[in-house]
């Protein structure tokens, strides 16, 4: 999608991408702030309301890509999200969303769109009205935010709904329009909060996909989430939050590192002879297999090691050695599994 020419402010559409990306304009087109720094930045950031602790000593940064922020209800999550969108000022500490800070808001504005947890739609507008209102309020001209509405409603799929009543949307739609006027002015940071919450798995899948297109474009997209296992399928990092504080960030490989050493590496191992594999590995693996308990079906084990890479190395070898490995599959690099070995260790802040 072209930008409109300030003389006849009209945009010159082009369909959604097939190819990965998202139209220019949407996700291919930088805004002016493009050439500020590429980061969302925390440093040491608190944030209470009164005496209530909403974040506490927050050092964070995120790069373009898709971050997810993972924890309970009252952990954290949405005032940090709050924070990037300048909704909260902090109490103290900065904050730094590609090069600009709260104290500039229409400046920060222009650079996020926000697409809230809760639905509240104001009574009796159509998607296109509900939009393109949006945009007005920002000080874009009725011509060019219906324009670019409807270039937004296009991108998320809604085009054959743009003017029937939201009242009438189903949840997904409903979630599909809110996205459509968080990125109807071309944001470069996206926040989501429980953007798939309630929606069923294939509108889930396709709401995932647009959520990709703009991350690989460049963009900061992020996300909190209770659906933990699509957390990792989607997000490019994580960050881990538990009653205010930061517990961990990166990517799921790279916090399940962090982990101490008392919480080892689960694998599940399908192989044709799991009694044989667990002995063989507790005669030569001893140093950091420290579990190899044979599955209830006899088809397999779940071993618990304190080094992934010398375990694999060892089923190598053991195949080499002429027998049959079915499956070999991680037990526990989900967030869920990281998330409660993390919260059990760190939770309390210190």
């Amino acid at each position: 999608m072209s930008r409109p020419n300030a003389a006849d402010d009209v945009l010159v559409k082009e369909p959604r991408a097939t190819n990965g990306h998202a139209p220019r304009g949407l996700a291919g087109t930088a805004p002016a702030e493009s050439a500020a720094p590429a980061t969302i930045r925390f440093t040491g950031v608190s944030k209470f309301y009164g005496e209530v602790l909403g974040v506490n000593r927050v050092n964070l940064s995120i790069d373009p890509g898709i971050t997810s922020l993972v924890g309970p209800n009252g952990s954290g999550k949405t005032t940090l999200m709050n924070l990037i969108a300048g909704l909260l000022k902090p109490t103290r500490g900065e904050i730094s969303v590609l090069g600009v800070t709260p104290e500039e808001p229409e400046r920060l504005l222009r650079l996020v769109g926000y697409c809230a947890q809760y639905d509240n739609f104001p009574a009796g507008m159509t998607g296109r009205e509900f939009v393109s209102a949006f945009l007005q309020v920002g000080g874009i001209s009725v011509r060019r935010s219906n324009a670019m509405a409807d270039e937004a409603i296009e991108w998320v799929g809604m085009s054959d709904a743009a003017r029937r009543k939201i009242a009438a949307y189903s949840k997904g739609m409903r979630q599909r329009i809110k996205i459509a006027s968080a990125i109807a002015h071309r944001p470069k940071v996206l926040i989501l909060d429980e953007p798939l919450n309630g929606l069923d798995p294939m509108a889930r899948s396709e709401v995932a996909s647009m959520f990709r297109e703009l991350a690989d474009a460049g963009h900061h997209v992020v996300v909190s989430s209770h659906i933990l296992h699509e957390v990792d399928t989607l997000s490019d990092s994580v960050v881990l939050v538990n009653h205010g504080y930061i517990v961990a960030q990166g990517g799921i490989a790279d916090v399940r590192e962090e982990m101490d050493a008392e919480h080892p590496i689960g694998v599940l191992v399908r192989c044709a002879e799991p009694a044989a594999l667990a002995a063989r590995l507790f005669a030569e693996e001893a140093d950091h297999v420290v579990e190899a308990r044979v599955h209830d079906d006899g088809g397999g084990l779940l071993a618990r090691t304190r080094s992934a890479a010398r375990f694999h190395a060892a089923l190598s070898r053991y195949v080499l050695d002429g027998h049959l490995i079915e499956s070999v599959v991680p037990a526990d690099d989900d967030v869920a599994a990281v998330y409660e070995y993390l919260i059990e260790s760190k939770g309390d802040g210190s």
